[in-house]
């Protein structure tokens, strides 16, 4: 990952955001929550525009036809009390105050919103998490953190703080309604509580979660304790929402050895409205008077799709539809992919393999 990360530009940002952004409308995905933290250049050096990663994945949304939420990232440390490393230097601001300062000349357009992101307790100074927190609340912007991917980070904050991540973030102000835990996967039952009690939300991340065998969430113990559920990619280990929806359901059988824990039209307002509220598009997500008009189709006559009744449709894309069988995207009202074409970007297979070999140097 640092070897590609030291080699991206401006440049080069712009046009692998661009193809990934045109893969996610091909899979049906009309806004991305974007963690951005590749801020400067490397060694630290920012750009001539200090903002000109965060510009050039706007002008990738833009681009692919896509909304962005551009949740840029507070990376300071490398660890709990430790600095950047070389390859992160990129990452860092240097201090908290620094970061909001670059942040704050970030603007808002039509088809973008500025939210925040802490990378993870270990990536930002205990002492320098209600910063970040603050500048999310004084916008009423979303604010999005790792919470918890991996028993590591628990036992180095614990012997560090002695405390869990949750309960630092909770100590110095980071929970509530407009933020979102990203994994929450160990969790104490005292977490859960904070979490659900302050509204929190949770993003699962099922496929991510699987490929980095970093373990099962507890997603039914969060919603049950008022946590919103929503779902994302996170590690774009797999761009399909169907397969973290379907995911989601199939871990928690895995865990409890019981089934149906969500309903299929759950599972799907996790994958859209609840996803979209948790990046602070509270208008799209429904099919309704006054919501953007976002929504995918997909196909009932594949080989995986053929065969079940239409009013069983919404099972039939959670629990065996994948991104192949989406044929239309429209987002806000703009048909962006048609019969499974993308209509701006014409070729998104080779797009996405010219940014990568691009990286490849």
């Amino acid at each position: 990952m640092y070897s590609f990360a030291d080699r991206l530009t401006p440049e080069t940002y712009h046009a692998l955001a661009r193809a990934v952004y045109a893969e996610m409308a091909l899979a049906g995905i009309t806004a991305v929550g974007e963690f951005h933290y590749v801020h400067h250049a490397p060694g630290g050096t920012p750009y001539a525009d200090p903002n000109a990663m965060g510009e050039a994945l706007i002008a990738a949304a833009a681009e692919a036809g896509i909304r962005i939420t551009l949740l840029d990232t507070a990376y300071l440390s490398s660890g709990f009390g430790q600095p950047p490393n070389a390859h992160q230097l990129r990452f860092s601001d240097g201090s908290a105050e620094a970061w909001a300062e670059r942040c704050s000349v970030l603007k808002e357009r039509d088809h973008a919103r500025i939210g925040a992101a802490i990378h993870s307790v270990r990536a930002v100074p205990a002492d320098q998490l209600a910063t970040v927190a603050r500048w999310a609340e004084e916008r009423r912007a979303p604010l999005h953190v790792h919470l918890s991917e991996q028993t590591a980070e628990n036992e180095a904050c614990l012997e560090v703080h002695g405390c869990t991540p949750t309960q630092l973030l909770a100590l110095h102000g980071v929970l509530g309604p407009r933020t979102t835990g990203v994994h929450n996967t160990h969790l104490t039952a005292e977490d859960i509580s904070l979490i659900g009690g302050s509204g929190t939300g949770t993003c699962m991340c099922p496929t991510t979660e699987r490929d980095l065998a970093d373990g099962i969430g507890p997603a039914v113990a969060l919603q049950n304790e008022g946590s919103p559920l929503s779902l994302g990619s996170d590690s774009h280990a797999v761009i399909d929402l169907l397969e973290e929806a379907r995911a989601m359901e199939l871990n928690e059988r895995l865990r409890t050895r019981t089934r149906g824990h969500w309903t299929a039209a759950a599972l799907l307002r996790a994958a859209s409205a609840d996803g979209h509220a948790a990046l602070g598009w509270d208008d799209a997500g429904t099919l309704e008077p006054g919501a953007r008009a976002d929504f995918a189709t997909i196909a009932l006559d594949s080989v995986r799709t053929a065969g079940p009744l239409p009013r069983l449709g919404a099972e039939t894309a959670v629990f065996a539809a994948s991104a192949a069988d989406v044929s239309h995207t429209v987002v806000g009202g703009r048909h962006v992919v048609r019969d499974g074409v993308h209509t701006l970007v014409p070729d998104v297979p080779k797009a996405l393999a010219d940014a990568v070999e691009a990286l490849r140097g």
